[in-house]
């Protein structure tokens, strides 16, 4: 294969494959032998075979290979020649008209911040072990902030942890402002609140407790707690807004085809998985464990490899149900968007797969939701024993903070019946379903009152006389206050 042809190679090219690149001691083939990052035609990342050793290859191609090409080279000279842990850059190379290519030391067994954080990012919020990594993680942002330089896109991911030294990655997003200077302030804040806004929401009120790492490696600034909170609020709109266009599109996370004669979006990671159900859908919905069917919904358990999913199909009950249903966006695909939508604000909710609907020229017919399936004991089921007590404190607390993630971001469910909340063991937290009717509302009014309903709706799951609907309706908060100018 030529460098130039990986721009047509599409998302997998086969490997391994060999590829003829040269450097000072002349010609040599690169044996890639795993993908590890694919932007189709323009960014193949790699772990390679270089002259015996083992490397990690990026490879650029396309119109813009070049001026990524002087990026990535021009960011990772600017880190090691600031003395800031990197891998070391071995070869580089251009060609007109082909593309360029980057081969760096291969840090075998190195583990990125962002892998070290999912293990351990369901234990009590800032427990020693989460802290311990967002701590080195501070640390080597200050180092850079120290030297002038800054992480346009950073991330947990381009922190590598290896033989107990942190390295820093990607050098193309790599900027400095005056190099061997400290950052100023304004660019100091703006990059730590891209930062904490990668993190869970909940941490927020402990950003001046985790600051401390930060300042006693780089105390250049006196950083304003208010104004690094709206960095962080800012960005944090921003990511939702940008997540929420790509589950409509094809990229990286997902494989969009969308037209006048149908509509599917499917996790990218799953779509291998998921083609054999996607190709029969009707099928082995009916052929599945239904839990409902008829009317204008079927739901079925199905089993895909061994892997149980479940299938929401919205029906078309009729030419009458049909016209008040063609004209705009099906309830999949509104309850793509919410489940898509709890995932990155880190409300607990069933994974969604993909979405389907059938479309003839436009006109929007049945359609179809595939999710992850939750295994866990709804919330009637798991009280079931408690309505003259109290069900265990863990579950309450779970309970406490699901509340406060609805209310902090101002989202109702719509349908707040027990049978829509269960209980996930592994992240013993609560996980919401059935999401047709949720909505995050920009007013603090229309809020309100939808809260006050969901609210009404949960605690008539129990008797009003029971102990059980007494405590939840003392834990559970009030329905917000709204001043007249909201």
């Amino acid at each position: 294969m030529s460098l130039a042809s990986l721009s047509q190679a599409g998302r997998s090219p086969e490997l391994p494959q060999a590829i003829e690149l040269a450097d000072a001691a002349g010609s040599a083939e690169l044996i890639l032998q795993q993908w590890l990052r694919v932007l189709p035609g323009q960014r193949y990342v790699a772990q390679a075979q270089w002259r015996g050793r083992s490397v990690l290859a990026k490879l650029l191609v396309g119109s813009r290979a070049a001026r990524h090409f002087q990026r990535e080279r021009d960011g990772a000279h600017l880190l090691a020649e600031l003395g800031l842990p990197t891998p070391q850059l071995l070869v580089d190379g251009l060609c007109e008209g082909e593309g360029g290519w980057l081969l760096f030391e291969y840090l075998d067994g190195a583990e990125s911040l962002w892998d070290a954080w999912r293990a351990v990012e369901n234990q009590l919020l800032l427990s020693a072990d989460q802290q311990a990594i967002l701590a080195d993680a501070l640390v080597s942002i200050a180092q850079m902030h120290a030297k002038g330089l800054w992480q346009a896109d950073l991330h947990l991911d381009n922190l590598l942890r290896h033989n107990g030294q942190l390295f820093v990655i990607d050098g193309g997003g790599v900027q400095v402002e005056v190099a061997g200077q400290p950052l100023s302030r304004g660019k100091v804040l703006e990059n730590l609140g891209m930062f904490f806004a990668q993190l869970p929401v909940e941490l927020t009120p402990l950003i001046e407790e985790l600051l401390v790492h930060y300042l006693l490696t780089n105390g250049e600034h006196a950083l304003p707690l208010e104004a690094l909170l709206k960095e962080v609020e800012k960005v944090r709109k921003w990511r939702l807004r940008d997540y929420l266009r790509k589950i409509a599109r094809d990229c990286s996370l997902f494989a969009a085809s969308i037209g006048a004669f149908g509509l599917r979006v499917v996790r990218r990671e799953s779509q291998d998985e998921l083609l054999p159900l996607l190709n029969n859908l009707d099928l082995l919905t009916e052929q599945g464990h239904i839990y409902k069917t008829g009317g204008a919904a079927t739901v079925a358990q199905v089993q895909v490899q061994g892997h149980p999913l479940v299938v929401k199909r919205y029906n078309i009950k009729g030419f009458t149900h049909w016209l008040k249903r063609f004209w705009r966006p099906s309830r999949a695909w509104h309850s793509w968007v919410e489940g898509n939508r709890l995932q990155l604000l880190g409300i607990v909710t069933p994974q969604p797969l993909a979405v389907v609907e059938q479309r003839w020229c436009w006109l929007r017919g049945r359609a179809y939701l595939i999710t992850e399936y939750c295994s866990g004991q709804d919330i009637i089921a798991r009280f079931n024993n408690c309505h003259d007590g109290s069900p265990p404190e863990t579950e309450l607390l779970a309970l406490d903070r699901l509340f406060a993630a609805l209310l902090r971001e101002r989202i109702s469910h719509g349908d707040f019946k027990g049978h829509n909340l269960f209980w996930d063991e592994g992240l013993a937290r609560w996980s919401l379903i059935d999401l047709d009717a949720m909505q995050q509302h920009r007013s603090a009014r229309s809020f309100a009152r939808a809260y006050a309903r969901d609210r009404a709706r949960f605690l008539r799951n129990w008797p009003a006389d029971s102990a059980l609907h007494q405590l939840l309706n003392q834990r559970i908060p009030l329905t917000p206050v709204v001043g007249s100018a909201d």
